[in-house]
Formats: C-alpha cells, sequence, structure tokens
C-alpha cells in the first residue's frame, strides 16, 4: 500500500513539473512577439515630431509654468495645427504665465486655444478660481506697499475709520479680510514688465480675487474708510490653517490620508478668510488719546481706558489722605467739638 501511494505522489510530481515547463514555454513564445512590437514601435514614437503635452492634470485658470509641460513626440498623422510644435522659431518659455481656459489631462496635447495670455481678452476670467469674483481697489504708495505688490502675491486689507460719537472721535483701524490674492496691478497681470524685470512699479488700482460676499464687503469698506493692502509672508499658510483648524472651520480627514491633507492644505492657502479680524483704536496707540474716549464706546478702547483708571499712581506721585468732617448739628454754625 505504502508502494502505491509512494508511486501516485511520485507520478502526480512528475505531471505537475511537465505542465509548468509547458505553461512557461507558452507565455515565454506570446511574451517575444509584443516585446518585438514594442521595441519596434519605439523608434516610430521617437523619430515623429515633437509636441507640448501637459505633464500633470491642468485645471481651468491654472497659471502655466516650467513643469507644466513639456514637449513629446507624437504620430505625425495625429498632429492638429492647433498643437505646439517643436522647431527653430518656437520657444516654449512664452508660454509661462498664461492661464488655462480649458481643463487638460496629463500628457494631452496643448492647442493654442487652451491657453490666453496676459493682456488677451478674457485672461483674468480664466485666472479667476471657481466662484471668485474679481474686485478692483484704489491704492497709493503708502497703502499699496510702495509698489512691491505684483500679480500672484498675497495680501490682508485693512479697513482705516473715523467714528464721530458726539464730540468725541474714535479713529480705528482693523483687518477685516485675510489671504487675498492679487491678480492684477493697473493693467499688469504678470509679475514681470515687458524685458522680463520685476521691478517695483507704484499703481494706482489693484485687482483682487474675492468670493462674492467678500466683494460686497470691499465695496461697503470703501465707501466708509480708507483700505491698505499688507503682504503677507510665504510662510503663513501653515498658521492659518492651523488657526482654521483649531476655529473648526476645517476637519481633518479621519483616516489621516496624506492626498486629502495636501488638498486641504492648498485649499486653505487659496482662499480669502474673513474670520479672524482683529483691530486697532487710536487708545491703543497714545495715552493721550486713550483719556478722551468713554467705556461706551466699547472695544479695546474702554478696556485699555479702564485698566489706565484702576493702575495706582506712580510712587513719585505723593497721594493725599481724605479729609474727613464730623457735625454734631444740623448746622455748620453750631461748631463741632
Amino acid at each position: 500500500m505504502d508502494v502505491r501511494k509512494t508511486a501516485l505522489l511520485a507520478g502526480a510530481l512528475v505531471v505537475a513539473i511537465i505542465t509548468a515547463l509547458l505553461a512557461r514555454s507558452m507565455f515565454a513564445n506570446a511574451a517575444a512577439p509584443a516585446a518585438a512590437a514594442s521595441s519596434s514601435a519605439a523608434p516610430a514614437k521617437a523619430s515623429g515630431p515633437k509636441i507640448l503635452v501637459a505633464t500633470r492634470a491642468l485645471p481651468v485658470g491654472t497659471i502655466i509654468s516650467a513643469d507644466s509641460f513639456r514637449l513629446q513626440p507624437w504620430p505625425d498623422d495625429l498632429i492638429e495645427n492647433a498643437y505646439f510644435k517643436d522647431g527653430p522659431d518656437f520657444d516654449a518659455n512664452h508660454l509661462i504665465g498664461q492661464v488655462g481656459r480649458t481643463a487638460l489631462a496629463a500628457g494631452q496635447p496643448i492647442s493654442q486655444g487652451a491657453l490666453v495670455k496676459p493682456g488677451d481678452r478674457g485672461f483674468l476670467a480664466a485666472a479667476l478660481g471657481p466662484g471668485m469674483r474679481a474686485i478692483t481697489v484704489a491704492v497709493s504708495a503708502e497703502s499699496g506697499v510702495a509698489g512691491f505688490v505684483f500679480p500672484g502675491d498675497r495680501v490682508d486689507m485693512v479697513l482705516t475709520q473715523s467714528i464721530e460719537q458726539g464730540e468725541t472721535t474714535l479713529r480705528t483701524s482693523e483687518t477685516i479680510i485675510r489671504n487675498l490674492r492679487v491678480l492684477a496691478t493697473d493693467q499688469r497681470t504678470n509679475a514681470t514688465d515687458a524685458d522680463g524685470r520685476q521691478d517695483a512699479q507704484v499703481s494706482q488700482t489693484v485687482t483682487l480675487e474675492v468670493t462674492p460676499r467678500l466683494a460686497e464687503k470691499i465695496a461697503v469698506a470703501q465707501a466708509i474708510g480708507k483700505l491698505s493692502l499688507v503682504l503677507r509672508a510665504l510662510s503663513d499658510t501653515a498658521s492659518d490653517l492651523e488657526r482654521a483648524i483649531a476655529a473648526g472651520r476645517v476637519k481633518l480627514p479621519a483616516n489621516a490620508d496624506p492626498a486629502a491633507e495636501r488638498r486641504m492644505i492648498n485649499d486653505v492657502a487659496s482662499r480669502p478668510n474673513d474670520n479672524d479680524p482683529s483691530f486697532v483704536t487710536a487708545a491703543d496707540v497714545s495715552r493721550f488719546q486713550r483719556t478722551s474716549l468713554t467705556p461706551a464706546m466699547g472695544g479695546s478702547a474702554a478696556r485699555l481706558r479702564t485698566a489706565e483708571t484702576a493702575t495706582p499712581r506712580p510712587a513719585s506721585a505723593p497721594m493725599q489722605a481724605p479729609a474727613v468732617r464730623v457735625w454734631r448739628s444740623t448746622s455748620p454754625d453750631a461748631g463741632s467739638n
């Protein structure tokens, strides 16, 4: 009985080995023609003309940069006249700074109608993000950071106004909106001039990207006071995200997906907000202004005035003890004793 089992196991093992060898031979023979076809097609593709294709997905409104495209060989019979083709008269660097008018997938050929360059009709509308609007505010050398605000920068908006209450004037400034993207300064929609230089230029107007609600808010702010722009640092995105998470405006993904977190950070970095207002009054700047304000005016002015009143006098200022007189009669003429 043991001999029969051993013989059956040996026979099964031999059949399995033969089957495996036959399968391996069949797969090898099938892969050889595919590899040959691939190797024969590669030279044909490499020898074709090169056209410009997108290196990654480019949504509508994407500002084209040097890493947004590359030259890639393309079959000659599939090339359209609208494609950007490599040649002696073609300079791909001229496309940097243009904006995508239509969405492009990774590897898709870039056509001339898919991009719009600064100065062309529709450029500003194409540069706006989904659901965003453009609004222009008047600036000067003082309120516009002396011309050092360029398209693509991020700024905060400060409103300065004077409020009359009776005979008292409350002078105050407050940061009403943060993280606004600059779309244009005057009619310049790119950071460089015609010669490729990025020189400071004092502008009279600055166009900003805002939400519809913030556009209404800025329109009112222009009517009630003076607006100033404050240039933001590039490193402020992380602190903005931390404040948004602490305030509950941003919910971190439960699965800690790195891609989702990157999308969240990019969203916070690209969206203006008016959720963190701050203000300063004249009382915060000068103690002499502080004494002219009343607690009824509220805000930091009232708090500072209350703190000033509660602060004890310096030791150098002598304090006079209160005087108390006791009368034993209803009339002072009766005297006291």
